[in-house]
């Protein structure tokens, strides 16, 4: 077939081929199923009926040399008559050749169990797609009874199937795999072992200085066993020279060699003469691909049938071709456009009349290289066919991708008439493809991996480690308090946010280490191949240092920490879940010690985490069941020495656990929400039990109730005040609402907002542990205060550290230049009430007088009280 260099069909480009006529001729001999395959050859007619066996104390190197005598691939691990397993020449892959205790093991400690079997009457091409199906390479034969007939391996197959013609159409290059990697001379056995391994290959090449190849086989590795020589280099054992065939012979040939040299491997020479891969009779197995040839010589005879039938109906084929959506392009033998049909024009803009007689050349995209072309138009001289994606280009510049079909049509004498070429545009599909892919392994927001992929990657890491010995870390990445930058900000903020923690994150690790978004503000860090203990530790500083500095939206500063809890393989878990689960655990260790930093996960801490969830799990149905009491603590006038106030404490009365403290459970309320009701129900409980005092005749002035800060945000708080006191009768100006300096700092205008209202509701405002958070003298100013409350840190030492007692003074003078008044809480002793005496404070509250207690102790107290003043 006489074809000009460099032309193209339908945007595809091809070199001159003298035997492509040839090799469609045989192409047209060979399309019956039947002729390529035969169903009659059963296994029990191809079965060597000589079976090794040994017994399971038999030592390695002893299985190893009686295999190496009896040149045969495996051998039969059999007690009283019973299979217990099988070793084979893969498995010697698997001992430590380095150690010499591993050549004496009992082959029971080193074989595969159990051993695969198969019926003998099993035809060889059900065998093959068995060999593929169960990922092995021997089989034991057995016939009708059970009994042992022989031993099958996938050379059996290979030599044994009706193939001829099937491995005549097939090159080398069809089975050529990537990633070929030979190892020098002097590299020892257990390095050839561990590639072989590795690379799941039974052999490998091997280089020498002076040049040229060798080859180091399965084989040989259990030769190397039984004779105890598992010590030397792969040089001095290697087989040499290497058989090689160029990529481009047929794998009839190669299979030929193979057999008549009565050899398993031959190496494969690309076109620059480069050693490129070792095939062997597994790989022809592996790219016979029965069934792919089965619907190709399906869909040839159907495309067959079609062009005769439109030899015999031009009308009807041109109607068909007019109305199909796929472009149609036919060329004659030169390669000149004859004839397209209006799917062409629409999809590439260009007429008939503008393309008549010219090459589809002038449609070239140039994204594919003169080997892409050359692949293509050997597939066409050899098989009459070629599918697949390709980039064209329209008549406006623009490329798009398609796929394509080319059809070579031969006339009734076998003389090659026209070529035709179907295409359609598959951008859309491209773009879904790419779509899903992200979609289903990917962020959207920040494009890191998300939950799915990221256990793909960690189970690839655990498996890695656990063959190399090394370790894998996880790292639970919490951001501390993010959810107040979505609320006060708004999420755009936030998700802008997130996606420049994720580059800082990235920035963070190595190029193989895998940070993914798991969702909200959670990330998870998977660190492979750690060789260095505090190599976690060390990455969760660095990335703690990087997210500590401000992060800019829209000229805002965002001041961002974090917590991390890391869990390390295999000391904290085996397994991805597990290893998650504990970092995560390790996490809220972290966020418990005060935010901002790390924890390596303990064991301890999964005690502590279970106590946690059973702790909140009782505290959702501690207010239903009343579990819930208020205790209650005077606030005395220092000047009258009288009661002015009380304030309510809420307590836990838990059946099993008694009073549990407020610390242990006020933080949890706080995390899941429930401080809403709960807080709710302490407002209404001490403004009821204020009025229940006043019918009885004992008229409290005030009762303080604390407000946390999750109550303080609740857009309903005002509302709930005012329908409280309706509902208790109780006068607004005697309740006084306590809040801590940080519920007012985190949002100032928000916070001016909401104490206006509660002011306007004639209510009495405190801040609460004045002097521990930021007090601010500006937001004293701004905020609508009666009330300072002194902490107890001041008082403490306030008779031993003159420091104190200046500061205690100082603060008392700021609140009265403010016009506020200032409560001390904590006071012990006479003395310190002295002190604070002197300095001007106008209320105190402390163990001095009493201890928060029930309310009827509350009111005896008082009655006492003011009996003795």
């Amino acid at each position: 077939m006489n074809k000009p260099a460099e032309t193209e069909v339908c945007l595809t480009e091809r070199d001159p081929s003298p035997a492509s006529e040839q090799a469609s001729q045989c192409l047209l001999g060979c399309v019956a199923l039947s002729d390529l395959i035969s169903d009659d050859i059963s296994v029990g007619e191809v079965v060597r009926p000589f079976i090794l066996e040994c017994g399971p104390d038999t030592e390695v190197c002893e299985a190893a040399r009686r295999m190496s005598e009896a040149h045969v691939s495996s051998i039969l691990v059999v007690e009283c008559d019973s299979v217990l397993g099988i070793w084979t020449e893969r498995d010697a892959l698997m001992l430590d050749l380095g150690l010499e205790d591993s050549l004496n093991r009992p082959i029971r400690e080193v074989m595969s169990a159990p051993v695969k079997s198969i019926p003998q009457d099993l035809n060889i091409r059900e065998l093959a797609v068995r060999f593929r199906d169960d990922h092995v390479r021997h089989y034991l034969v057995v016939d009708e009874e059970g009994r042992r007939r022989g031993i099958v391996s996938q050379t059996d197959v290979v030599l044994n199937q009706g193939i001829e013609h099937y491995l005549k159409l097939k090159s080398v290059s069809a089975i050529v795999k990537s990633g070929f990697t030979p190892l020098s001379s002097d590299s020892n056995l257990s390095d050839a072992t561990r590639l072989m391994r590795d690379k799941g290959c039974d052999a490998v090449a091997v280089t020498y200085p002076e040049g040229g190849f060798g080859i180091l086989t399965e084989r040989d590795v259990t030769r190397l066993i039984a004779a105890r020589s598992a010590a030397r280099s792969v040089g001095e054992v290697a087989s040499r020279p290497l058989l090689t065939v160029d990529v481009r012979t047929s794998l009839y040939r190669v299979r030929c060699l193979l057999a008549d040299r009565g050899i398993r491997h031959i190496g494969v020479v690309d076109e620059s003469g480069a050693l490129a891969d070792l095939i062997s009779f597994s790989d022809i197995l592996t790219g016979m691909e029965l069934a792919y040839v089965r619907e190709l010589q399906e869909a040839l005879r159907a495309r067959d049938a079609e062009l005769n039938a439109s030899q015999r109906d031009l009308r009807l084929a041109e109607k068909v071709i007019e109305s199909s959506l796929e472009g149609i392009l036919i060329t004659d033998e030169a390669l000149r456009i004859v004839s397209v049909n209006p799917a062409f024009t629409r999809l590439t803009g260009f007429t008939f009349e503008e393309v008549r007689g010219r090459s589809p050349g002038a449609f070239k995209s140039g994204r594919h290289d003169a080997s892409f072309y050359r692949a293509m138009w050997q597939s066409i001289d050899t098989c009459g066919y070629w599918q697949g994606e390709i980039w064209n280009r329209r008549k406006s510049g623009e490329l798009y991708p398609s796929m394509l079909a080319i059809t070579a049509i031969h006339d009734r004498h076998g003389r090659l008439t026209n070529y035709a070429a179907l295409f359609s545009d598959i951008s859309q599909i491209k773009d879904s493809e790419e779509q899903i892919r992200n979609l289903a392994y990917y962020d959207p927001l920040t494009s890191l991996p998300n939950r799915r992929l990221l256990e793909d990657r960690l189970q690839v890491a655990l498996a890695h480690a656990h063959r190399s010995q090394t370790r894998v870390a996880v790292m639970f990445v919490d951001l501390d308090r993010f959810k107040r930058i979505n609320d006060t900000l708004g999420h755009e903020v936030g998700d802008q946010v997130l996606m420049e923690i994720a580059q800082r994150l990235r920035h963070c690790l190595r190029e193989d280490d895998t940070v993914a978004r798991m969702g909200g503000d959670e990330f998870i860090i998977v660190l492979g191949d750690v060789k260095h203990e505090d190599a976690p530790a060390q990455v969760a500083s660095k990335i703690i240092e990087a997210l500590r500095e401000p992060v800019v939206i829209d000229g805002r500063e965002l001041v961002i920490t974090t917590s991390i809890g890391i869990s390390v393989y295999p000391e904290d878990g085996a397994d991805a879940t597990v290893l998650i689960k504990n970092a995560d655990t390790a996490m809220y260790r972290a966020k418990d010690e005060g935010r901002n930093s790390f924890q390596m996960y303990q064991t301890a801490m999964n005690a502590r985490s279970l106590e946690h969830l059973a702790l909140e799990a009782a505290l959702h149905h501690a207010l239903e069941r009343e579990e819930l009491v208020l205790h209650y603590q005077p606030v005395v006038d220092i000047a009258s020495g009288k009661v002015v106030a009380a304030e309510a404490l809420l307590r836990w009365q838990h059946p099993d656990l008694g009073l549990v403290s407020p610390a242990d459970f006020i933080p949890l309320a706080e995390e899941t929400g429930l401080i809403l009701p709960i807080g709710a129900w302490v407002l209404r409980e001490a403004c009821r039990q204020r009025q229940s005092w006043a019918k009885q005749g004992f008229e409290l002035p005030r009762i303080k109730v604390n407000l946390s800060a999750r109550q303080f945000r609740d857009p309903n708080l005002v509302s709930l005040i005012s329908g409280i006191l309706s509902e208790t009768g109780m006068p607004a100006t005697s309740l006084n609402l306590e809040l801590t300096e940080s519920v007012l700092m985190d949002e100032s205008e928000f916070g001016i907002a909401v104490l206006a209202r509660l002011r306007d509701l004639g209510l009495g405002l405190a801040l609460d542990d004045f002097g521990t958070g930021y007090s601010s003298l500006a937001y004293l100013k701004r905020f609508p205060i009666d009330e300072l409350k002194m902490d107890r840190l001041f008082v403490r030492d306030v008779e031993r550290k003159p420091t104190d007692a200046a500061i205690t003074r100082a603060i008392i003078s700021l609140a009265h230049s403010l016009g506020q008044k200032v409560v001390v809480e904590g006071i012990e002793t006479q003395a310190q009430l002295e002190i604070l005496t002197d300095g001007g404070c106008d209320m105190a509250q402390g163990f001095l007088f009493s201890k928060p207690v029930a309310a009827a102790e509350f009111r005896a107290w008082c009655d006492a009280s003011n009996r003795n003043t």
